[in-house]
């Protein structure tokens, strides 16, 4: 979901977001310095303190001096996303760890969260593969592989029933199917993300638009047709068309994750970006605004960013039990509490979020906060030796 959020987390979210996710290198910590990459970003500037360095794992340590809220990616230089954190807020910092093979990468900054970005090439050098890890880990990529497919595969078949009903100009039954149509997507969003061109087509906000972009013609996916059922109450030639292309799109989404570049690292790093999308999007309301589905999507980023952590949890329990023990407590508290909106226990019918009162928001927003936490170390517990 490429938009700017407003942040409206407390103190103790504020605290979470800063949580340092301290690096590693092969053989342990990543605070060896040639493996630190201090990234300074401010409004118009994006500076790194090196431009080489050796392949492996390394960190993005990360302070924002602009005045703005920034979000900062390393990319390939086809613009797939190795690794990216969002909202970093002005005068914060942040550390991601990420996982990169010997070549040619970007390191963006982008102030406001829009557009392409302040970029500098860098380049990772080496034998051109990261040291031999743990064969769990690997187990565990492959596992997720398979996993964020299947979502896709499942996914087509529940969004044809939402753009044949749109089609058909029935809006009550494109309403029905529109919030089972996402769930998939829901729970593999970073590795969708990590393409940079399909996210904008299908769950973009209108507030998330580029500069320049019209809505009338350049807004298209999922809450387009979403303003369209529960606002507009109206569905005409445009809607039709778009129907077909969110098919086109996510059938391209489909036939491209198998391809999608996935290390232990960018599970574990997923797995908190998927947080982050609730804190910043669902359990604020802004995502489905017009529907009111959030705790559907709240609930579908939880699973995807559950199945990451259940799959690294083998190496991340032994290298850190501690964390993994309060991972395993604080993914049963939000499950738990979620259980409480669901209309039918045995379905992904939730209470409608413009019914959720405020006080519950705000229990919803502290299971998040307490859940984000640790989730922001367990990319450094997955390369701990």
């Amino acid at each position: 979901m490429r938009a700017v959020r407003l942040s409206v987390v407390t103190a103790a979210a504020t605290a979470a977001a800063l949580t340092a996710v301290t690096g590693c290198t092969e053989k342990g910590s990543a605070q060896g310095g040639d493996r630190v990459i201090e990234v300074t970003a401010t409004d118009t500037k994006c500076e790194v303190s090196k431009k080489e360095f050796p392949a492996g794992h390394i960190e993005l340590a990360i302070e924002n001096k602009g005045s703005k809220v920034t979000e900062v990616y390393i990319l390939f230089p086809d613009d797939r996303v190795v690794t990216e954190r969002e909202n970093i807020g002005p005068g914060t910092q942040q550390k991601v760890t990420a996982e990169v093979k010997a070549g040619d990468y970007r390191i963006t900054c982008k102030p406001g969260m829009k557009g392409d970005g302040i970029r500098q090439n860098v380049k990772a050098t080496g034998g051109g593969t990261t040291a031999k890890r743990d064969p769990r880990l690997d187990a565990a990529v492959a596992a997720y592989r398979k996993y964020v497919q299947q979502q896709a595969d499942e996914t087509l078949p529940k969004v044809k029933v939402f753009t044949d009903a749109v089609k058909a100009g029935d809006i009550e039954a494109a309403k029905k199917a529109y919030a089972d149509s996402r769930i998939g997507w829901e729970r593999t969003e970073p590795v969708a993300e990590s393409f940079g061109d399909i996210d904008p087509k299908v769950d973009v906000r209108e507030d998330g638009l580029e500069d320049g972009q019209d809505p009338e013609t350049d807004w298209t996916g999922w809450h387009r047709l979403e303003k369209a059922l529960w606002q507009d109450k109206k569905i005409g030639d445009r809607e039709k068309e778009l129907a077909d292309q969110l098919v086109k799109d996510l059938t391209d989404w489909q036939g491209r994750v198998g391809k999608a570049e996935i290390t232990p690292t960018s599970m574990a790093n997923g797995a908190k970006e998927l947080l982050d999308e609730v804190a910043t999007g669902k359990v604020t309301g802004e995502e489905e605004r017009y529907s009111h589905t959030d705790l559907v999507d709240f609930k579908a980023n939880v699973e995807g960013a559950e199945k990451s952590y259940e799959l690294l949890k083998p190496v991340a329990s032994e290298n850190d039990a501690a964390l993994a023990k309060e991972l395993d407590k604080q993914f049963a508290a939000i499950d738990t509490l979620l259980d409480k909106y669901r209309v039918d226990k045995n379905s992904y019918d939730f209470t409608s979020y413009d019914k959720v009162g405020e006080d519950d928001r705000k229990e919803l927003q502290d299971a998040v906060n307490a859940l984000a936490e640790p989730l922001s170390k367990l990319a450094a517990a997955v390369v701990v030796k």
